[in-house]
């Protein structure tokens, strides 16, 4: 900022505002609740730590770029919330010099990148002894929201209740048919003999016990990844709901700032021309000393950027230092043409006394 002229320089939310590159990232890392089972508030610290670790030494990002890393202990699920600044240094081919830029690019090129940050992630955590499984390669599951949630244990409860209701007729059945046949079963020296019936009841209480046992894992697993998710997902609104009242503050605040700032700059822009008139009135009513003094002024204000071009042109035209301060701005040849009558310039003239 420090060689960029001071009426093209941005203040810090211009730059923000007119940015086209993504200024900040969000990373949340997390798991399931099942994961954190067990674990004392110094073993999750440690886990959060190796988090980090991973920010730091896999995706690159060094410790004055992480503008914010937190554990959030309040939600059923712990997890790391931690926002970046994707900051980079490039060549400026232009200027052949190193410039600060903004890159998400640099630290995640796409989605083959991803998929092995994903694994170096994986690795780090389990070579330090923690029993994360890695998630399916190339998988386009997302998280899914409560309505979603809802529809799927009620599918999943039916499926469950129709399993045992048939579990239940079978075994009803099956017992029916012990109690009213005496001789369900004949034994004799190598073999039990079932009747035929019976061996039936038998097969289908075995089947439907077979059918609730194969899909009480599943719907465990489901239930599991779904909670989990569900967990996240109010986290991550609750999070939301409290960044949005932020901005809503920040936009108020920003907008005052704005009306404040306009008026500064109307102020501002009155002082600047009245100075340059004061300038001009100097150097056309001055004595010498006065003239030379208010002369390197006017040079200074030029090589600090405050004045261009036009400005000495307007401050020193028609005036005995025309032809110096016009040489030192380099200004074009037909600007040079002296004006010797000042009346001209009369119109300009203002009250001192006031």
């Amino acid at each position: 900022m420090k060689t960029i002229r001071k009426d093209r320089k941005k203040r810090y939310h211009e730059m923000l505002n007119s940015s086209k590159n993504c200024v900040a990232d969000e990373l949340l890392f997390t798991a399931t609740h099942t994961f954190f089972e067990g674990m004392s508030r110094e073993q999750i610290k440690e886990w959060a730590d190796t988090c980090m670790e991973f920010v730091y030494n896999d995706l690159g990002y060094k410790k004055e770029q992480i503008l914010h890393a937190t554990i959030h202990m309040d939600e059923k699920t712990p997890h790391v919330h931690c926002v970046v600044i994707p900051l980079v240094k490039k060549l400026d081919n232009r200027t052949n010099t190193e410039r600060y830029t903004i890159s998400k690019k640099q630290y995640i090129k796409d989605k083959i990148q991803l998929s092995h940050l994903q694994d170096l992630y994986h690795k780090r955590l389990t070579d330090k002894g923690y029993d994360l499984e890695r998630g399916i390669k190339g998988s386009d599951n997302k998280h899914i929201n409560i309505k979603e949630y809802k529809k799927m244990t009620k599918k999943l409860n039916h499926e469950l209740n129709v399993k045992n209701d048939n579990f239940d007729k079978a075994m009803n059945d099956f017992e029916e048919k012990m109690k009213t046949t005496k001789q369900s079963f004949i034994v004799d020296k190598d073999y039990i003999k079932v009747k035929k019936d019976t061996f039936e009841s038998m097969n289908n209480v075995i089947s439907e016990s077979k059918k609730v046992m194969e899909l009480q894992p599943k719907l465990q697993t489901i239930f599991n990844e779904v909670d989990s998710y569900a967990n996240s997902y109010k986290s991550l609104e609750k999070e939301n709901q409290k960044y949005k009242k932020e901005v809503n503050k920040l936009e108020t605040e920003n907008k005052e700032l704005k009306d404040e700032n306009r008026s500064l700059i109307y102020r501002l822009n009155e002082l600047f021309q009245l100075l340059k008139k004061f300038l001009r009135k100097l150097l056309q009513r001055g004595d010498d000393y006065t003239k030379d003094e208010t002369t390197d002024i006017v040079k200074e204000c030029y090589d600090n950027e405050e004045f261009e071009l036009t400005d000495v042109v307007g401050i020193s035209k028609g005036t005995t230092k025309q032809d110096e301060l016009f040489n030192y701005v380099g200004a074009p040849d037909y600007l040079k043409e002296r004006v010797k009558d000042y009346d001209e310039y009369n119109k300009d003239d203002f009250d001192l006394s006031r």
